[in-house]
Parts: C-alpha cells; sequence; structure tokens
C-alpha cells in the first residue's frame, strides 16, 4: 500500500511533539504491512462512509480513507479533535 498525505495532515504532523511523530511513523509502517494488526484498532468513522481511523496511542488517532491500492491519510491528532473532523 501507498500513502498520499493531504495539507491538513501534513500541518497537524509537524505540530505533533517529536516522540508521538515517531509512533505515528510506526503504526504507519503497520498499517501498511497489516491494516488488520489489533494494536491498530482500524474501524470506520462514525456517520462516515469511507472514512476511517486508526490508534497511534490511547489519546491519538489517524483518519484515512482507501482507495485501490491507496491510503489517503487525512488527519492526525487528538482523539476528540481528530473525530470531529475526520
Amino acid at each position: 500500500m501507498r500513502f498520499r498525505f493531504l495539507n491538513r495532515f501534513k500541518r497537524a504532523y509537524k505540530k505533533l511533539p517529536k516522540a508521538l511523530q515517531e509512533q505515528v511513523d510506526r503504526k504507519l509502517e503497520l498499517l501498511a504491512e497489516n491494516p488488520k494488526h489489533p494494536s491498530l484498532r482500524v474501524k470506520r468513522v462514525k456517520k462516515t462512509q469511507d472514512i476511517w481511523e486508526a490508534t497511534i496511542t490511547m489519546s491519538c488517532r489517524v483518519t484515512f480513507q482507501i482507495e485501490k491500492d491507496l491510503y489517503i491519510l487525512r488527519n492526525v491528532g487528538e482523539h476528540d479533535h481528530v473525530l470531529r473532523e475526520p
């Protein structure tokens, strides 16, 4: 799987502390290798048809869409904020 990063994701990622950025990087590698890995807890965002979320930490999430062999990364950050604007 390949990744495409939306500008909103890039801006949010840059605001994260370095340690959290490293965790995001590791989880994205895991997502590319095995999207069904239990630690990712991938599920569809409520009230959406094609937006998914994955767990980075207990308080951090990443949202994305899937198009064939491409993950479109939409947003990353604090759980409640990210899910308000997936």
